[in-house]
């Protein structure tokens, strides 16, 4: 009689449980700071496993700042705050090489981005020259100073802030260096329940000061690894296209999306399916991040880069295109 094979699991099917149960721990660790806003969360969550960076775009105050600190906690990686202002040079970003009269040699002393999380609070108050110093670090991973490139660390997260209401004394980010973000993400006020809890869960002490590390970065980057195995149907990559290729016609918009766009959704939505235990797309996956992933890549002919009009027209985009079957 023939010998029937036992069953036995895929690996790939229990490393995407193993991110399912790993995401949800993160992301309820960092509700325990970030109130109220789980939808905000878990999209940072996805800007993590698909390795892309993060622009926070919303009012001082709604916990863009403490955000950040969250997410590095979460994952015990390295942390450091950068407060761009108009004198901020690219070597108090990148680093510097400095003599040592000791060692009578030339040393590399690193700067804020070598670390694994880094937030640029208020990045438009950067000069253009400092915010260009930032696009090798977030495309290629590496620094390149005094002719030698220097590897970032792994895990590396760029989480830039903004202020979208004032513009006194700012630098816009060129459309180059919006490309490079995979997320826009506006956290908004938080609704009067958790506002009222916020304020008693902060009478004695803030929560940021408790929050424990509950993922490693051994284990984030073998997540991120398994990502990229998510499978996305030929015809939902059509679908992301279709949608791409009609922000370019839209006569509301004076520049559409880019390829960069098409890809910054394909990955997205790879990881966040992979986040709720899937090794495939769905539509609904496409649907959520089209606005994350796109809005900021645009310009429209009325209210500039990211504004209310491309908004709308991504909307308008998502209804009229057929969703694949």
């Amino acid at each position: 009689m023939a010998c029937v094979p036992r069953f036995v699991p895929r690996v790939e099917d229990a490393t995407l449980k193993e991110i399912q149960t790993l995401s949800q721990r993160v992301l309820a660790n960092v509700q325990k700071v970030i109130l109220g806003k789980r939808e905000e969360v878990r999209l940072v969550l996805v800007a993590l496993l698909s390795e892309g960076h993060l622009l926070l775009e919303d009012v001082p105050g709604v916990g863009k700042t403490m955000l950040s600190r969250a997410v590095a906690r979460s994952l015990g990686c390295s942390y450091a705050r950068l407060q761009c202002t108009p004198d901020l040079l690219p070597a108090d970003l990148l680093g510097v090489t400095i003599y040592n009269q000791k060692t009578m040699d030339f040393e590399f002393r690193p700067g804020p981005v070598f670390h694994q999380v880094l937030l640029a609070d208020e990045i438009n108050r950067a000069t253009p020259k400092t915010q260009s110093a930032l696009l090798e670090c977030m495309d290629e991973r590496q620094v390149t100073t005094d002719g030698a490139a220097r590897a970032l660390p792994r895990p590396f997260l760029v989480m830039a802030t903004q202020n979208p209401i004032e513009y006194e004394g700012t630098f816009p980010l060129p459309e180059a260096q919006l490309d490079r973000f995979l997320l826009r993400v506006r956290l908004g006020y938080p609704s009067f329940e958790a506002e009222a809890e916020m304020l008693a869960a902060q009478q004695l002490r803030h929560p940021i000061e408790d929050l424990e590390q509950v993922v490693t970065s051994e284990e984030l980057l073998r997540m991120q690894a398994q990502v990229h195995t998510v499978r996305v149907e030929e015809s939902l990559r059509h679908y992301i296209v279709r949608l791409v290729q009609a922000t370019r016609e839209a006569d509301r918009l004076f520049l559409g999306a880019s390829p960069r766009g098409s890809q910054a959704l394909f990955r997205a939505s790879q990881a966040l399916a992979a986040m709720e235990g899937r090794d495939y797309v769905l539509p609904d996956d496409i649907k959520t991040l089209t606005v994350p992933a796109l809005s900021h890549r645009m310009i429209s002919r009325t209210d500039g880069i990211g504004g209310a009009a491309a908004t709308d027209v991504l909307r308008g985009v998502l209804e009229r295109i057929p969703v694949p079957v």
